[in-house]
């Protein structure tokens, strides 16, 4: 079952495909757990065995237990491996959770910067209302992360239908809902906007004041701004984990080797 040689642990040629890799195997976790193969309240086998169970790599499994821990299926504690909290809902991660989060965030990179560009050319007064109206609902500080998210939602949407180019709206439209139905882009937006509310605050104003001033030239490059920003989390995201992993591997090996002392 693992990789070639039986290194399940390192990466190979089916982990060009791991978006659609990872689904597959938190799928057959969820199997698992509702064979009673893994019951609610125990722990599951470690990332690696787990990994020569499934043939994949060890980012594979970990990727997929990331996914389950957002539908409230698993908890993982670093140091200590993933727990069953509850046994799934009936139904399946949606086909949204094969994009994941610099996917998406490159392909709004080339789409949206372009739509705000067409908007600051169409964008009527009573859109500039609404959009202003969302940026005020964004300013609120002690709103919960489901009226941040709406906020923004209604910003982006009120910018794509001022584009007057139904295509354009529905491949914004498209995008956003892929974005709020993934799980891991979920919990980065989360993230985000826990360390980087001011920071995404400000270039939503910037792309108002843009808008307002019927600026395409403007209104791109605010967006884009946005969006490399959002690139740059991402990144950050992805290297934070790694280095929680490594800290995670070596106090496993620490206890290993010394707990005799």
């Amino acid at each position: 079952m693992g990789g070639e040689n039986g290194k399940a642990d390192e990466a190979g040629p089916a982990d060009a495909h791991a978006p659609r890799l990872y689904r597959k195997v938190a799928a057959r976790i969820v199997e698992d757990v509702r064979a009673g193969r893994y019951p609610v309240g125990s722990r599951m086998p470690a990332e690696r065995e787990l990994a020569v169970i499934m043939g994949v790599s060890r980012p594979i499994v970990r990727e997929a237990l990331l996914a389950l821990e957002v539908m409230g299926v698993v908890d993982v504690r670093i140091g200590s491996g993933a727990y069953v909290l509850r046994l799934p809902e009936d139904e399946q991660p949606s086909s949204a959770a094969e994009v994941t989060p610099m996917e998406l965030a490159q392909a709004r990179l080339i789409f949206e910067g372009e739509a705000a560009s067409l908007a600051a050319a169409n964008v009527t007064d009573e859109e500039l209302a609404r959009l202003d109206a969302a940026v005020m609902e964004m300013r609120r500080e002690d709103g919960t992360f489901e009226d941040w998210q709406a906020a923004l939602t209604d910003f982006h949407m009120t910018m794509a239908r001022a584009t007057r180019n139904t295509a354009v709206e529905r491949g914004v439209r498209d995008l956003w809902d892929m974005r709020s139905r993934s799980p891991e882009c979920r919990r980065m937006l989360e993230e985000a906007r826990n360390h980087n509310y001011r920071y995404s605050l400000e270039q939503h104003v910037e792309i108002l004041a843009a808008l307002k001033a019927r600026d395409p030239v403007r209104a791109r490059a605010a967006v884009r701004m946005h969006l490399e920003g959002s690139i740059e989390h991402v990144l950050m995201a992805i290297e934070e984990r790694a280095v929680a992993d490594a800290r995670a591997r070596v106090a496993e090996m620490r206890s290993r080797y010394f707990s005799g002392r």
